[in-house]
């Protein structure tokens, strides 16, 4: 931990937008109104769009059954796997350094060619293209478990089963609302930003080539068809659908389960979940995160990995990203319930 960090937050609390919006009216424990557009009045635009989410959350799922069920054991390769293993690391770091704790909260800065490199690898991961996918982010955090938010597990109230039913939406089911981010209202500096413009604009691209690397690397290793589409299924839709899942419940699972050692606003119920800390780089030590956003580590106890941090202080050391938001034991201190 660095003495600087506190001192330069307020300097820097416009460096990137984070929205602050209205308290509205909410008690804690009600349903959210209803503010989303129904079936039958989305335009063809809109369903093609949820037919692509769809396609996107189904297909690695499909794939992940069909990896259990039919070719553990039989058609697996180590090398599927040490790849599969590679692109997690590779994509999953892409989505925690890059999309979230450099672009959406501006925890640190990244030179030209490594932040150009961490949008790519974030979209590799099938999670939507990189100035939605922070404009999302942002709003959550404008709205953090209270109407506006885009996947709150207490969206439909407190109940037993309005929690399970919020539980799956702000899993999964969020995705397949018409509940739209204006990106000029959350995003304007991506937007402002060629780079990330193009990346934004290669995200189809992206997602073909996120899948035709281990195609490639197969038929390579194999010389066959079948190695080929068997390191596709492991080692694109396998490990797609996990990183997902893992993402998927930092949202859902990590506002209901888990421990809460720092203050956060009103309403937010955001949780420090251990058993998510590796798979998410550390992102499952999320109460900290939601009592301090722009903090480039999340862990911030003894024993508490994270591996987003760990690598973003070698970036340091090596030059690659500067003016690094390290927390401070005072600023920690100061924000424990």
């Amino acid at each position: 931990m660095t003495s600087s960090y506190a001192a330069r937050t307020d300097a820097r609390s416009t460096t990137t937008p984070e929205p602050t919006e209205p308290v509205l009216a909410y008690d804690g424990a009600a349903p959210f109104p209803v503010d989303t557009v129904p079936p039958h009045a989305r335009d063809r635009g809109e369903r093609l769009s949820l037919v692509i989410t769809a396609a996107i959350v189904a297909l690695p799922f499909i794939g992940l059954g069909l990896a259990l069920t039919l070719l553990w054991g039989r058609f697996v390769h180590l090398s599927d796997v040490l790849l599969a293993l590679v692109l997690y690391v590779v994509t999953g770091l892409g989505v925690t350094i890059g999309f979230h704790r450099g672009l959406t909260h501006g925890g640190f800065t990244a030179r030209r060619p490594l932040r150009i490199a961490l949008a790519v690898a974030g979209s590799m991961s099938f999670q939507g293209n990189v100035v939605d996918w922070v404009a999302t982010h942002r709003r959550h955090h404008a709205f953090t478990d209270r109407p506006g938010d885009p996947h709150s597990p207490y969206r439909y109230g407190t109940g037993p089963g309005g929690l399970l039913r919020g539980l799956l939406d702000a899993h999964v089911g969020w995705l397949f609302r018409h509940d739209p981010t204006p990106a000029d209202r959350y995003a304007p500096d991506l937007l402002a930003d060629p780079d990330m413009r193009a990346v934004a604009r290669a995200f189809p691209a992206l997602c073909l080539l996120t899948l035709a690397l281990p195609l490639a690397w197969g038929w390579i290793v194999g010389g066959t068809w079948v190695h080929a589409l068997v390191a596709l299924l492991w080692a694109g839709l396998v490990r797609i659908a996990l990183l997902h899942h893992v993402t998927w419940s930092v949202n859902s699972l990590c506002h209901m389960v888990g421990r809460r050692p720092f203050r956060t606003r009103k309403h937010d119920r955001a949780t420090n979940l251990w058993p998510l800390a590796l798979l998410s780089f550390g992102e499952g030590w999320h109460n900290l995160h939601h009592s301090d956003p722009t903090s480039a580590r999340h862990g911030v106890d003894r024993g508490q990995l994270d591996p987003s941090a760990a690598v973003i202080r070698v970036f340091e050391r090596l030059g690659w990203v500067s003016d690094v938001r390290w927390p401070s034991r005072d600023r920690v201190a100061a924000r424990r319930a």
